[in-house]
Parts: structure tokens; sequence; C-alpha cells
């Protein structure tokens, strides 16, 4: 995506790109953009300390041990799990990396050091034996918990080979042993600081849906504003999932209401749903008790205070309404804006321009009524797409126009859309006779 981008209130923009607004109204280059991929801190008891890492949802499941050191099933990886229920891949960050220390021991000459900080490196242990068929070798094997995960036969500490969980170092001969714990392994803390330092990081991936799984007034007024700043300022449109923050009055905010909990769960969802579907009524597949012992008029006030909840229907645990945190609405800015649905297809609209723009155009055809045709060309025919999967309706290419700027480089494109939404309410009349 080039440099430039957001909103826009007079054409006095200076960098090259796609500056897009919205307002209520008083297979070409154009195809959809992928969505599935979520952004989100998590403190763990393992794994990489400084950098951002992606894990996909196959990826995960085969290699959780690795990657985080546990297995998929363990209780410490259960908001991973929650937001792979629904989200194709995750962009994670160790946000208690700092400060923590590493896990080590010492067997004779050899020092074994966990790989990363941590807790989990109190759970490694090494043992050195005699190898059965060769007795000036020996088999030095690391353990986590009871999960054997490296086996190295060797006949001096310089040629073993550090592997997943742990550093070898030292000189001399090996010692055999029954077994030495890793000890002193503990964790960093999660921070202020080490919240901005994620922000920062985070800013130059791709994604869709950012999360904070957490409670601090100060990080979620700084997820807020690193929201808006992404989305009118620098035109990466991205959705935000907060607990217990509906006033954020934004629509690209969501609050939950229920349980703190349900952030990586919701993160996943609001990734991994298209942007022809809505999560309103959606049931909750993950594992988490939700409380949902909420008064009807509790749920009332929740929906107009822009409050993403839950409800209990008989057995299962189902989202009240698809909606962000944004109530203010204005006749340029109406009740639409608060459909998480709609907010979809917009923000899709806008990725999608910029990027067949970027990709396209921008600098490579020239700006006169051939340049502007093909490029209105594309707008339609992506249109179509979004029209073909019942995103939007009653679309036509007069919708679009787009016309030279004020100066010879730039264009203005005005659209009409009609974004459709899911049906929520049903009102019957029957007629008895």
């Amino acid at each position: 995506m080039s440099l430039g981008g957001g909103t826009f209130t007079i054409q006095n923009k200076v960098l090259p790109g796609a500056y897009v607004n919205f307002a209520s109204k008083a297979r070409a280059l154009g195809g959809l953009g992928a969505r599935g991929t979520a952004a989100l801190p998590l403190e763990l008891n393992w794994g990489d300390e400084a950098n951002i890492i992606t894990i996909e949802a196959a990826e995960f499941q085969k290699e959780a041990l690795n990657i985080l050191g546990y297995s998929y099933t363990s209780e410490e990886l259960k908001p991973v799990r929650e937001l792979f229920n629904h989200a194709k891949s995750l962009k994670l960050f160790r946000i208690n990396g700092e400060g923590g220390k590493k896990a080590t021991a010492t067997i004779g000459g050899l020092t074994v050091t966990a790989k990363y900080i941590g807790t989990r490196g109190n759970d490694i242990k090494v043992v050195t034996q005699v190898n059965i068929n060769d007795e000036t070798k020996f088999d030095v094997i690391t353990y986590i918990d009871s999960i054997k995960v490296d086996s190295q036969t060797v006949g001096s500490i310089a040629e073993l080979k550090s592997n997943n969980f742990v550093i070898f170092s030292g000189t001399g001969e090996l010692e055999a042993t029954a077994g030495i714990n890793l000890t002193g392994g503990e964790n960093g803390k999660a921070t202020g600081e080490s919240y901005s330092r994620f922000l920062e990081k985070i800013e130059a991936e791709d994604f869709s849906v950012l999360g904070y799984a957490g409670d601090d007034e100060t990080t979620k007024a700084l997820f807020t504003s690193f929201t808006k700043r992404l989305r009118d300022e620098e035109g990466y449109k991205i959705v935000t999932v907060l607990y217990n923050y509906s006033k954020a009055d934004f629509e690209g905010v969501i609050s939950i209401k229920n349980n703190v909990e349900l952030v990586p769960w919701v993160v996943g969802a609001v990734a991994g749903t298209a942007i022809n579907e809505s999560l309103t009524n959606k049931v909750y597949d993950g594992e988490y008790e939700i409380n949902t012992k909420y008064k009807k008029s509790e749920f009332i006030k929740a929906i107009e205070n822009g409050e993403f909840a839950f409800y209990q229907d008989g057995d299962t645990v189902r989202v009240l309404k698809d909606i962000n945190t944004f109530t203010s609405y204005t006749p340029n800015k109406n009740e639409d804006f608060s459909s998480n649905r709609v907010i979809k297809v917009l923000d899709q609209i806008a990725n999608d321009t910029a990027r067949i723009f970027s990709n396209h155009f921008l600098g490579k055809v020239n700006n006169d009524d051939t340049g502007r045709a093909l490029f209105k060309t594309e707008l339609v025919n992506y249109h179509e797409q979004l029209q073909s999967i019942r995103a939007i309706e009653d679309f036509t290419h007069e919708d679009i126009t787009v016309t030279i700027g004020e100066n010879k480089r730039e264009i203005i494109v005005n659209e009409v859309v009609k974004p459709t939404d899911a049906m929520e309410k049903l009102y019957m009349t029957v007629e008895v006779q």
C-alpha cells in the first residue's frame, strides 16, 4: 500500500495515495482482499520475547509445543485456541517478555540454558547417559514435562547443537546424569511501555483485527488512540476489540460486556467472519464460562451503549448484536455505522480501493479520460463482486464517478454504496378471522 492514505476534508494532501471518506446519504484487478488475520499481545510463559510472530491456524494445532512451549490442548494456551476458533492467522506478541530470566542448569562442564525467558523453562529436564552401542559417546536428551523434544548422540560438549528449547554451552567431557531440571526461569512483566512497543511493531504488520485482553483503562485508551490514528490518518482500516470500553464511541472499537476472557474469541470471530456475514446471534463455541446473568433491561441498555454482549439461549450462549461502540449519530454518520457488518463492508472497500489504486494505477496510468475510465471500470467490477456476494445492493455503474482533481496528478472518486445487513427484528401481524 502507498505511504499516503486516510480521510480528507479538502484536497490538500501531499503524499501520493488513496484518501477515502464515508458518509451516510442526507476477477478483475479489484479482487476482494483476504480477511482472517488477527493481532494480539498475550502474557505467556514461553516464546519469543522481542518479536511479533505469525502463527497459522493449522500450524498452531501441529506445532504449539515447539512455538509456545505447551501442547495444543494445554490450559495455558486456551486464549490462543479461543482466537483460532475462527481466525486464520495470528500476529502474536509476548507482552511479558522483557525483564524475566532464563532457566539454567549445569552438568559438570556443560551449561544448559532455556531458549526463552519464563517459568516454562523450569519444566525442562536434560538427561545425559552413556550410549548403549558406543561407550565413548553420550545420549543427551531434552524433556519438557515428560515429553521428549530432542535427543543427540555426541562425543563431547562441543558437538552438542542447541534445539527448540535449550542452548548448550561449555567445554570438556560430558558426565552421566539421570536428569537435571533447569531452574530460575521467571516471566517478565507487562507494562504500559511494553504495550506501546507492541503497537509500534504491529503497525508495520498486515492484519484486520486487534485486541487487548486486559482491563487497564490507560492501556485501553492507548489502543483506542492507536486505532483512531490508523483508521483516520493512515487509511489503515483495522478494528480493535476491548473489554468494557464503550466510552470509545468509535466505529473502529468493539467493547465486550460480559467477560474479559472473551476478547480473543471475539477478535478471532471478527477477523474470520466474511464481509457478507454478521455475528449477531452467533453461537459462542469457546471454552470459558460466560456471565450472561443480566436482565432484559440491561441488555437493552448494552445495545444503547454500544456494547458487544452475549446472552443465554437454552444450553447455548450467543452474540446478542454485532455492534461497535459508535453511538453519537449525526445526519452524516447514522446508526448504520454502529453495525460491524456495515463497517466491514466499508473497510473492505476502503482497503481494497487503496490496494487497487496503489498496485495498478499509482504512477503507472495517465491521468486522462482514458486512464480515469480504466480506474472506474476496475471499481465497477470490484463493486459488482461485492453485490454478487450480497455485501451491497442496488449498485449501478452510475454510482461511481472518477474525475480529475485540482491538478493533473489528482483524481476524485465519489460513490454511493448501500451495504446490506443481517435480519435482526421481526414485526408480524396476524389477522384472525
